[in-house]
């Protein structure tokens, strides 16, 4: 019979370590009960254990999983003693291994807890501060719960790097790409400076109060849109603003100032009226702000800026604040003219190469004036994946004319009333219709959502245009694309990619395979979404359908398809003008190419007078040896077998557009680059005028420098 000997009679009570021997067939297992209860129960009460710090913040599950834990721990610790008990009342019921499996059940059981705290430890984890969230800054309650009602709970890079020195009244120069939140980086910390901070105390309240926020802007759009946002946040804090633009009634504005107002936002021409009348008085401004500064200069409203900037009596008491995307001379003249001397600049672009937005997709597409209207509803099928899509057009009437082309579009500029012109961003804003056809008018600070697709039928006439215009898709973080129609003939794109930092892709008008697809993806989720309520009524027709068709149920789906999306015939489209039912030749000659003349005379030698003269779209390749033009589809096997009379000379279809070369506009119709001696040369003769077709060739003769202004 084996003995067992204890060291110690066991008491429940008793706190003290214990050793127990077994020996068992000449076999020695030693408990050592201070490893099972006090190392690995401190163990476990250790990953338990709460900071003060972290136990002030814990939550009601939190302390609820504690309690979890901590009982989990003392049932194991009953088992343990209620085991240990049984085996000494009984010891001559051991069996061998009988006391290593209560060791190894006591280990599973606290194993298990420990992996559920692990597991918790991990689903629980902390992530990582935002440093921008909206709680670290100086922004009063009132005006987070207005931010968090608007989704926002953390500031952009613009807005967060300037919060602090607006709040602690520096004069500030802020730069920053478009669509990175300009507009709420001035309006949070001013409002805050008026209700908590600085300039609380010196603040007029009351009836009739004189305004202590001057907030200048280039549109009337973008008054509307930074007034609206003070009246949301400042309406918050109890502050009231009042808008200030042409087209609106005198009157209105008057009272609304006479009663006493806190902001003052509006545009340069009418804020000057106002005072001119008599009825704003700066004498306690507190705020000066412009926005949009360098389009100011570009809209001529630079002596009314000046004006209104000098009507306060002591500059040294106005907090001046400045906001753009480019800098040019003048606002860096105004900087140093009205700001003090210590002002704090942040640039957020600063000698970066790239200054347009970075979250657009930058794309050119070969284009003439006349395909427009056929070429614009393809892209926006194409790139505007449902969402809104914004036109710009140099002209007021082109906007007119290329809105009344396209379905469901409204245009936008400055001879529409208005009234009219506030119904129409309303209704574009609010989804009534897709596509907004406007000039410059909409080319800055307007923030609408969901704006996926800008087009612009033509490079603009100025970089710092086509920087604000593609800004007004890819905002507030999200992405979009940005496509600019140009004639590879005429416009010098160039300039644009060196002085803006984009790097164009270049691509072809969309082809009937992408409009295809497109439009397919389009009509098979309408298609979709018809109830299935209908397909009894019209299941009989379909079967008769499918039966005498003649095709396979997919084709006849397709062709379903392409009737529902408005596509019942393919059209070819030209590569060079993106004309449709025209294809893109190009045509190459033994002899150095110099002039669109040598071009037609070349062609005459193997073609008949009316073939020459449907002949579109002339321009002459960059490497002086060849040309592109656009023939008519149907007769383009004509124009191809006609190669076979002349000697010397080849055509073919074009795939990919070749390098063309293009006019300077400063030298009356030359061609840059001229002739044999490339693009990048002076080399060769300079062209004769014209590109458009031959009707347009006769312009006059161009000198002998080809001057490429690429």
């Amino acid at each position: 019979m084996p003995s067992l000997a204890v060291s110690e009679p066991h008491s429940s009570q008793h706190k003290k370590e214990k050793k127990m021997k077994i020996d068992l067939n000449a076999e020695t297992i030693e408990l050592d009960d201070s490893f099972d209860k006090k190392i690995k129960k401190e163990k476990k009460l250790k990953k338990l254990k709460v900071s003060e710090s972290d136990s002030e913040d814990s939550t009601v599950n939190e302390k609820s999983k504690k309690k979890d834990k901590k009982r989990k721990v003392s049932e194991i610790d009953e088992e343990e003693t209620s085991e240990t008990s049984s085996e000494l009342v009984e010891p001559m019921n051991l069996k061998a291994g009988s006391g290593g499996d209560s060791v190894k059940k006591k280990r599973m059981k606290l194993a298990e807890v420990e992996d559920e705290d692990e597991d918790e430890d991990r689903s629980d984890g902390v992530e990582e501060e935002d440093p921008n969230a909206v709680l670290n800054f100086r922004i009063s309650a009132p005006l987070r719960e207005a931010l968090k009602a608007k989704g926002i709970e953390s500031l952009f890079p613009i807005q967060a790097m300037t919060f602090d020195s607006v709040l602690d009244g520096s004069d500030l120069v802020g730069r920053a790409r478009t669509g990175q939140g300009k507009t709420l980086a001035f309006v949070l910390p001013i409002l805050e400076s008026l209700t908590n901070g600085h300039t609380k105390i010196a603040r007029k309240t009351g009836y009739g109060r004189v305004p202590s926020v001057l907030v200048l802007l280039p549109t009337r759009e973008l008054a509307t849109q930074v007034f609206a946002e003070f009246e949301v946040y400042g309406g918050a804090l109890g502050l009231t603003s009042c808008c200030l633009y042409g087209g609106a009634p005198y009157q209105t504005q008057q009272i609304k100032l006479k009663r006493g107002v806190d902001i003052v936002i509006g545009t340069p021409g009418r804020i000057k009226d106002h005072i001119e009348r008599g009825n704003i008085d700066f004498s306690s401004l507190k705020f000066r702000v412009l926005d949009e500064a360098d389009e100011m200069l570009r809209m001529g409203f630079v002596e009314d800026v000046e004006l209104i900037l000098g009507k306060v009596e002591d500059a040294s008491k106005v907090q001046t604040l400045l906001f753009s995307a480019t800098l040019p001379d003048w606002v860096k003249h105004i900087a140093a003219r009205f700001l003090k001397p210590h002002k704090k600049t942040v640039d957020l672009v600063g000698n970066e190469k790239m200054k347009a937005s970075t979250n657009v997709r930058h794309i050119i597409i070969p284009c003439s004036s006349t395909a427009r209207s056929q070429l614009i509803p393809d892209i926006i099928r194409c790139y505007s994946s449902g969402g809104r899509t914004i036109i710009f057009t140099e002209t007021k009437d082109s906007a007119s004319q290329l809105s009344g082309l396209l379905p469901g579009a409204r245009a936008l500029h400055g001879d529409i009333q208005q009234a009219q012109r506030e119904v129409t961003l309303s209704g574009f804003r609010s989804g009534k219709f897709m596509t907004l056809v406007a000039t410059n008018v909409a080319a800055r600070g307007l923030d609408i959502n969901d704006v996926q697709l800008i087009i612009q039928c033509e490079p603009p006439r100025d970089v710092e245009a086509y920087i604000h215009r593609s800004g007004r898709t890819g905002r507030a973080g999200n992405t979009g694309v940005a496509v600019m129609l140009y004639d590879p003939r005429r416009s010098n794109i160039s300039r644009i990619e060196r002085e803006s930092g984009v790097k164009f892709e270049h691509i072809s008008a969309p082809q009937p395979a992408d409009i295809a697809k497109a439009a397919g993806s389009a009509a098979a989720e309408s298609i979709t979404q018809v109830s299935d309520g209908v397909i009894p009524i019209f299941k009989s027709a379909a079967q008769e359908l499918l039966n005498t068709s003649g095709l396979a149920p997919v084709e006849l789906l397709a062709k379903a398809l392409a009737k529902t999306a408005g596509y019942t015939e393919i059209k070819s489209r030209s590569l060079l003008s993106s004309m449709e039912n025209y294809v893109t030749v190009l045509l190459e000659s033994e002899r150095p190419i110099y002039t669109l003349s040598f071009v037609y005379g070349v062609l005459r030698r193997f073609l008949p007078e009316e073939k020459v003269e449907a002949v579109t779209s002339l321009g002459l390749t960059a490497d002086g040896k060849g040309a592109v033009f656009d023939v008519p589809s149907e007769d383009l096997d004509k124009y191809l077998a006609g190669q076979e009379n002349a000697a010397g000379v080849s055509l073919e279809v074009v795939k990919e557009l070749p390098r063309l070369q293009v006019r300077d506009p400063s030298r009356g119709g030359r061609f840059g680059g001229g002739g044999h001696g490339g693009r990048f040369s002076g080399g060769g003769r300079g062209g004769r005028g014209g590109f458009s077709d031959r009707r347009n060739s006769s312009g006059g003769r161009g000198g002998r420098r080809g001057n490429s202004k690429w």
